[in-house]
């Protein structure tokens, strides 16, 4: 940067402290806000006019406490003043400064060529290439001169199928490979190299949102928590059904506490963008369960985009309606910071995040269904986000989590080779044990040996048949068929068991032809329950309330908080007696809330107002009761559409 520049930025921003500001938005006192700044965006603040007026303007709508340099990306490397110069106005502005890498091909000083940067959609480094290999270690070297934190944006994987690939992986298979490869980057090539210019340098690497996969690319969930000072954690899910990812909005929240349990006290938080949501309010749910999974810090990605104008999209049938985050709601909160810019996603953010700051303080530590996630890990994928939007609230773990009294195994698990013997064990000491469909089928298929084993527990298998389902039934025993409710067709597994040695709890019908959806068996001081998943994961949200609601009292009998209710409503429960109720729904909702023991009340935590309990209704005259309950209150609730209500209990 000239010194006339220089000159002329300085006198900017002297001026600027003379005038009078924009009304600052009320400040968050639960976690901090932080921005991320992409290279791209860096190097428009060679422009002093556009870095004070565009801060000006974000800063007016959401209280920052810190931003994130970025110094690299797609070829393009920020030089050394204009970084220097962009950390002095942050911090002249009272923010915390921070850099940023993301290690996206491109550029030919890096030895990528042009055509194989456009190749596909996103294009790593290509980390057995010595020249790009040298690259990547100057990048590091770069940004650890300008900062003591540097955070990695989730494009520090390996997807290239170069031949120096290909010769250097031999004859293992792209996981292993790429999993032992990045492990020897992230120590060489990055923190390393970053030490040894700032001994003082903190590393954070970013892992995004589609976890399920990250071994094939070389993120290992396993290692680099332990290589890298801390992690961070990609809770954008984003529209769940126009995107290429069909993630579950459950997510935003499941992911933090999946990674919150892998390092604990290292996830420094949750990063949120703007993109795919065919109504604002998505944006807004993104923020909000991030949050109500306790995370410090909260990242908005990225300053530009927070400066574009934010369309409230397609919510005509709820928009007359007081919901959590509303239109008027929203232009009060533009108004207040007298900005003459148009309503932006800096606007929606801040209103956003200010309505669960306020309950935010009230809430305990999260809690739920244990449910266990080995490392480099696949089946079933994402069903846990599934089963969270189905109202079963899950705290997911990469360890077996034995102290737990009820454990949810998926088939992810199958990949524990002594998961049958953690199976027996821990229904020897009197705790139960959920398996899916899913992982049911993969341990039966994997070898004779599991085989073997698992039928020393349950006599119980897939047959391999798949039935069109359309009526559901619960309670169990002769002549105790209750009727849940109908449906169009659903594909079910069929799963076959043995008569009074185990029994299905809750059932559908083919066509008169029984299908389990949850078989129940005692074995030894515990109980084994088997629970069936559609072929699709999606017709969960299709079964009927009643069926939903009998699956989470048998999964959940001793948990402190039930909801009967509808898919698509969410529960976060916390270790204070208070919980969250979260409805996706388009209309509002009516849920039963049942709490564990003899509360009289309820507090909603942002209004103050009591909602009287009373004791659970009596099953219809003539129908068997399922498995008694502990003595548990009901409270009956209304939740708006897109929106969450916070409750503590009281007696």
């Amino acid at each position: 940067m000239s010194l006339r520049i220089r000159l002329l930025f300085l006198l900017l921003l002297a001026c600027s402290c003379l005038s009078l500001p924009a009304a600052p938005p009320p400040a968050h006192d639960q976690f901090r806000v932080a921005v991320y700044i992409p290279v791209g965006v860096v190097e428009r603040m060679k422009d002093p006019a556009y870095l004070q007026n565009s801060w000006d303007e974000i800063s007016s709508q959401v209280a920052v406490d810190k931003v994130y340099i970025e110094s690299y990306r797609s070829g393009v490397l920020a030089d050394d003043a204009l970084l220097e110069t962009v950390k002095a106005f942050f911090a002249a502005h009272g923010v915390q400064v921070a850099g940023g890498i993301a290690y996206a091909a491109g550029g030919e000083t890096a030895g990528f060529q042009p055509d194989e940067v456009e190749s596909g959609q996103f294009v790593s480094f290509s980390y057995t290439d010595p020249k790009q290999r040298d690259y990547v270690k100057h990048v590091a070297e770069v940004t650890a001169r300008h900062f003591d934190e540097i955070i990695l944006d989730d494009f520090f994987f390996s997807n290239t199928k170069r031949d120096s690939d290909i010769a250097v992986k031999g004859t293992e298979s792209w996981t292993a490979f790429r999993l032992a490869l990045m492990d020897e980057v992230s120590r060489d090539l990055l923190v390393g190299p970053a030490r040894a210019v700032n001994p003082k340098v903190r590393i954070i690497i970013k892992f995004p949102n589609w976890y399920e996969h990250f071994q094939a690319n070389g993120y290992d969930l396993d290692q680099e928590p332990k290589i890298f000072d801390g992690i961070y954690t990609g809770t954008e899910t984003r529209d769940p059904v126009i995107t290429d990812q069909h993630l579950q909005q459950y997510e935003s929240y499941q992911i933090v506490r999946y990674f919150d349990n892998i390092k604990p006290g290292g996830n420094g938080g949750g990063w949120v963008d703007t993109y795919d949501n065919r109504y604002l309010d998505r944006y807004a749910e993104q923020l909000w369960d991030t949050m109500l999974a306790k995370t410090p810090q909260i990242m908005l990605f990225q300053y530009s985009d927070l400066l574009r104008p934010a369309e409230l999209g397609d919510r005509q049938a709820w928009s007359a309606l007081d919901t959590t985050f509303t239109a008027a709601g929203l232009d009060k909160w533009h108004a207040a910071s007298a900005s003459s810019a148009p309503v932006s996603y800096a606007t929606a953010a801040g209103y956003a995040l200010s309505t669960v700051n306020t309950v935010l303080g009230k809430l305990g530590s999260p809690v739920g269904i244990a449910s266990y996630k080995p490392y480099q890990s696949t089946g079933e994928d994402f069903l846990h986000n599934y089963l969270g939007m189905i109202g079963i609230p899950i705290d997911l773990h990469p360890e077996f989590p034995a102290d737990a009294k009820t454990i949810l195994l998926t088939e992810s698990a199958q990949f524990d080779q002594d998961l049958i013997t953690k199976i027996k064990t821990h229904l020897e000491q009197g705790g139960n044990i959920v398996i899916t469909s899913g992982l049911l089928r993969a341990l039966q298929e994997k070898d004779r040996h599991h085989l073997d084993q698992i039928n020393q527990i349950a006599e119980i298998h897939p047959t391999g048949n798949v039935l069109k389902v359309t009526d559901y039934w619960g309670a169990s025993g002769a002549g105790a068929g209750a009727n849940l409710g109908v449906t169009g067709e659903i594909l079910i597994p069929e799963i076959a068991f043995m008569t009074n040695d185990a029994w299905p709890v809750v059932r559908g019908t083919a066509n008169g032809r029984g299908a389990p959806l949850l078989i129940m068996d005692r074995y030894s001081k515990g109980i084994l329950y088997v629970l069936t998943i559609p072929e699709n994961p999606n017709d969960l949200y299709s079964l009927p309330q009643p069926v939903l609601t009998s699956i989470k009292q048998y999964l959940l009998r001793d948990f402190p908080v039930q909801i009967d209710a509808p898919s698509k409503v969410s529960l976060f429960a916390y270790d204070n007696h208070t919980f969250v109720v979260e409805s996706y729904l388009d209309a509002p909702v009516q849920v039963t809330v049942s709490t564990l023991g003899p509360s009289t009340h309820l507090r909603n935590l942002a209004t103050g107002a009591a909602v009287e309990g009373k004791p659970p209704a009596i099953p219809a005259t003539g129908r068997r009761p399922q498995r008694p309950q502990p003595q548990r209150t009901e409270f009956h609730i209304e939740v708006p559409p897109h929106s969450f209500i916070a409750f503590a209990e009281e007696e």
